[in-house]
């Protein structure tokens, strides 16, 4: 079923949701969905219904659910009249390094005389990123960092006084300020960039640790231990060192709180106070009177991934683009793995993969044609740490001065028409200033996430284009549901958070989603690019935002030529 959007612009009212003609008699049977030419709930189920089906296993990269995943979107990327988005091609390799660690791995640690084992999957799980398939460390020092952060700007730094080379290095996951709720602490509740797991064990490699371990807690994380241990065991891939130069960790990982509680109390340390202690500005490192060794035996194997781009290029400046993006991995299949071994990923990606189809249908069929060129970019390697959108930004197909803006989508609601909209990041960037508009047309109010601690601005592809200083905008579905209001929108994102996010539960399920909502979100996102790429503006971020300074200075650079 079509849904129109009401946006008080009279030139989006040509994407009536009219449908394709049939073919003629003498063309071959129609296939047995005909698609619409506006975003439309059928569409969805079809397109979700098969990116999430067994047959692409997941959608792991380098293995055969990427073959068929990789095919599928260009065959549909063809039917909607897109040309390829890479020169000639459809995809762009993007070069990885597939890591499984052996999980029989055991840490040992020796503390007061005493030895224990942690064990893979129920105590921690750890990997390596050197690519070495033996990874040795013996008698490592531990000792505990706080919350592993060096922030000059907020005259915080964990890791002052001590040199570092050789040493595992514990901490905490989330902000200082986050578990005392102390908003004079960094931001308080909101997670900033230090908060996130990626920047601890980046800034542990970078201070020359041997080793890194995470301390577990759910409200800290997010989620539970079940989905660290989902999402580390198994392949994980990586960049090579020549296309990501920066120092890597021979050993990073997560140790669950138990494990926590033990190590704290052999070191004469009580948890619950290393929380208040590390929340405490001028914190110092607290040695943990234990040693670490563990031999890291790992499968190395030397792949590749695609992203797949299609373009449809602007009737005037198809110099310029408007992008927009959602990853098509997900976690793939574990064999071996007991009962179901497949993780679908049906709301997290295939909602967005099929929403960028489907908005890439509605722009093949607007009148008057977009003036700016409008990508859509299917990214591989999201649940590997936003490494296909890494190397894009890094080897984009339009330079990054030359995008006028980025919509992202990834894990799209499927819980009904909502009366609100999340905007993860809110007050960011001008993209805003489109979008607002446009729900006010829906009767929608825009927010920012309810849960910022959460750090989900950081946990998608549209990341590495802020970081680039490339304006992006990636809304989530609303809470307030038209059908049970707040109550019932907190309800669906909790069980989805509790049940399904990265398991196997994760699947299509055309009686119980309601896509009507969903198509509501997609005829916004599609407002937003139909208007930017109609248009001449070039979106900045709002004063004060941190990825301003890299687009002033990208948009003096482009004046200067």
């Amino acid at each position: 079923m079509n849904r129109k959007l009401v946006l008080g612009l009279a030139a989006l009212a040509a994407v009536a949701a009219c449908k394709r003609e049939a073919p003629d008699a003498a063309a071959p049977a129609a296939p047995a969905h005909t698609f619409a030419t506006a975003i439309d709930e059928a569409d969805l189920g079809v397109l979700v219904g098969k990116l999430a089906s067994d047959e692409f296993e997941g959608r792991g990269p380098g293995s055969p659910g990427e073959d068929k995943t990789v095919a599928y979107l260009i065959e549909q990327m063809q039917r909607i009249g897109l040309q390829p988005g890479n020169g000639g091609s459809w995809t762009q390799d993007v070069p990885m390094v597939e890591t499984t660690a052996d999980e029989n791995t055991v840490l040992k640690l020796e503390q007061g005389g005493t030895a224990r084992e942690l064990k893979f999957g129920s105590d921690m799980v750890v990997g390596t990123r050197t690519n070495q398939p033996e990874v040795k460390i013996d008698g490592s020092d531990m000792v505990f960092v706080g919350y592993g952060v060096d922030a000059p700007e907020q005259q915080w730094n964990d890791y002052a006084g001590q040199d570092w080379t050789g040493k595992t290095v514990v901490m905490f996951v989330n902000d200082p300020g986050f578990h005392s709720g102390d908003a004079s602490l960094f931001e308080g509740k909101k997670m900033t960039y230090y908060g996130r797991w990626t920047y601890k064990f980046e800034e542990a490699a970078r201070k020359g640790a041997a080793a890194a371990l995470i301390v577990h807690d759910a409200p800290g994380a997010s989620y539970g231990w079940d989905v660290v241990r989902n999402s580390w065991s198994g392949a994980q891939y990586d960049l090579p060192a020549k296309d990501d130069p920066e120092p890597r960790l021979p050993v990073q990982g997560w140790i669950t709180a138990d494990a926590a509680k033990a190590l704290f109390a052999g070191a004469g340390l009580d948890l619950e106070q290393a929380y208040k202690d590390a929340n405490r500005r001028g914190f110092k490192p607290v040695p943990l009177r234990a040693k670490l060794s563990v031999d890291l035996k790992s499968a190395i194997t030397e792949k590749k991934s695609r992203n797949v781009i299609g373009v449809l290029p602007g009737s005037d400046r198809p110099d310029e683009a408007v992008i927009y993006m959602a990853h098509w991995d997900h976690l793939g299949k574990h064999d071996g793995e007991a009962g179901d071994n497949i993780y679908n990923g049906a709301v997290d990606n295939a909602t967005g993969v099929a929403g960028i189809l489907e908005v890439a249908d509605a722009f093949a069929h607007q009148d008057p044609k977009p003036r700016r060129s409008v990508a859509f970019l299917a990214v591989t390697l999201e649940e590997s740490g936003l490494l296909g959108s890494k190397y894009y930004v890094a080897h984009p197909t339009f330079p990054l001065d030359k995008i006028a803006g980025v919509v992202n989508i990834d894990a799209m609601s499927v819980a009904g028409k909502a009366r609100d909209l999340t905007v993860t990041g809110f007050g960011s960037s001008e993209l805003e200033d489109i979008l607002k508009p446009l729900a006010d047309a829906q009767g929608r109010t825009l927010h920012a996430e309810n849960s910022p601690e959460s750090g989900f601005y950081f946990r998608s592809d549209h990341f590495n284009f802020a970081k680039a200083g490339v304006p992006a905008l990636y809304i989530d579905g609303g809470e307030d549901l038209v059908e049970g209001g707040v109550e019932a929108g907190k309800a669906a994102a909790k069980d989805y958070g509790d049940n399904r996010y990265h398991s196997p539960a994760d699947e299509y399920d055309p009686a119980k989603w309601k896509l009507d909502g969903t198509v509501q979100d997609l005829e916004l996102a599609y407002g937003v690019g139909r208007e930017l790429a109609g248009g001449d503006a070039w979106p900045n971020w709002y004063a004060g935002n941190a990825f301003k300074a890299a687009r002033d200075e990208m948009m003096r650079a482009k004046a200067a030529k």
